[in-house]
């Protein structure tokens, strides 16, 4: 399977440490999203990662597609069945995928508008969305199991991605958070060289 990606993608992160989980191996192919090259469109034609090519040709793509994809394919090893486990997994999963968003938002609205086109009681909006959404996940990170999931995951690439764009953006306030990262990391080692970086 080939997977178009960005290291520092929080959304390749988690699939990557997905597929590290179900013993899946991936050829990553560093992708460009700004360059929205043939490869990239031809395999999503959205032109966002990540982007997985199957091995008989098809594509699937959206990091969540793609992390099913993965837990059906290793037999359940990635997404707990049961209807508590399962409404937990994909609960957190969203939380930090949702305000990962927001604090993307935030970051774009910089990047790509010029500055006299910024609008700053939006930005202000997205932060608050991803503050509350912070306050949540630290409440909820500490009812996980131990072993690792897609939750784990998802919470993982999510916060590394925001200690990389934005440092400092939660650490003070949501302590828990640093806790249960360092925590996971330590306990899980072999996911850290899949957390995102520059």
């Amino acid at each position: 399977m080939r997977l178009l990606y960005s290291k520092p993608s929080p959304y390749s992160s988690k699939v990557r440490m997905s597929a590290h989980l179900c013993g899946l191996t991936l050829d990553c192919v560093p992708t460009d999203t700004g360059a929205e090259g043939d490869d990239l469109l031809s395999t999503n034609p959205l032109g966002k990662i990540p982007a997985l090519e199957l091995d008989d040709g098809s594509v699937l793509y959206d990091s969540r597609v793609i992390c099913e994809y993965f837990d059906r394919a290793s037999g359940n090893l990635l997404i707990p069945q049961a209807l508590e486990g399962w409404t937990v997994c994909k609960r957190v999963e969203a939380l930090a995928d949702g305000l990962t968003e927001a604090v993307m938002a935030t970051l774009y609205e910089v990047r790509y508008r010029p500055e006299e086109k910024r609008h700053q009681p939006w930005v202000d909006k997205q932060w608050r969305r991803a503050h509350r959404g912070l306050d949540a996940l630290e409440a909820d990170v500490a009812n996980l199991p131990e072993a690792p999931s897609l939750a784990h995951f998802a919470v993982a690439s999510d916060l590394g991605w925001i200690q990389l764009r934005y440092p400092g953006a939660f650490e003070e306030k949501n302590p828990g958070l640093v806790r249960w990262l360092d925590g996971f990391y330590a306990a899980n080692p072999a996911y850290a060289d899949l957390k995102p970086v520059a």
